[in-house]
């Protein structure tokens, strides 16, 4: 496909058909869920019968209750252990915030480098490239014409007004 975009009405189908899918898959996993659910209590309650004689119903009594202490106390040895790693989990991050709190950044200046310094200081010894563009030009005098000798040479303006006046008249014409 090239640059092409969907239409609003295809994206529209799409998202449509994207959630019932959804909504399919979400209700299968309750359904699942709930059977699990179901199978674990089975599983763990066995449903009661009822004896018939007070002994019976006494002993079966003394039994549940002591199943259920055993239940309240791995409750509560689940609960102590819970208390624990979250004191824990807090200490370690109030160190974390002390150590953050201790080193401050400090605030750093502009420097002004050249691009040679900062290779120097960034590569160490290792720098051996020279920056210094003007150091592989070659060198050229200059040839001074008469004309800038002689401007020179004249000195103070006021006294060649004469020889200025020539050529005022050269641009005006």
């Amino acid at each position: 496909m090239s640059d092409q975009r969907m239409s609003a009405r295809r994206k529209h189908n799409i998202k449509g058909c994207m959630l019932t899918v959804a909504m399919d898959m979400l209700s299968e996993e309750g359904t699942r869920k709930a059977e699990e659910r179901e199978n674990f209590l089975t599983g763990k309650c066995p449903p009661i019968q009822l004896p018939h004689s007070r002994d019976e119903l006494l002993k079966m009594v003394k039994e549940l209750v002591e199943q259920v202490n055993a239940g309240e106390e791995e409750k509560y040895s689940t609960e102590f252990k819970l208390a624990l790693v979250s004191l824990e989990v807090r200490d370690l991050n109030i160190k974390i915030v002390d150590l953050r709190g201790k080193f401050k950044k400090p605030k750093l200046k502009k420097v002004r480098m050249s691009a040679d310094a900062m290779l120097k200081a960034l590569l160490g010894s290792k720098h051996t490239v020279n920056m210094d563009l003007r150091a592989g030009l070659k060198q050229v005098k200059k040839e001074v014409k008469e004309e800038d000798q002689k401007l020179r040479e004249a000195g103070d303006w006021r006294k060649n007004i004469e020889d200025k006046s020539d050529r005022k008249k050269m641009f005006d014409s």
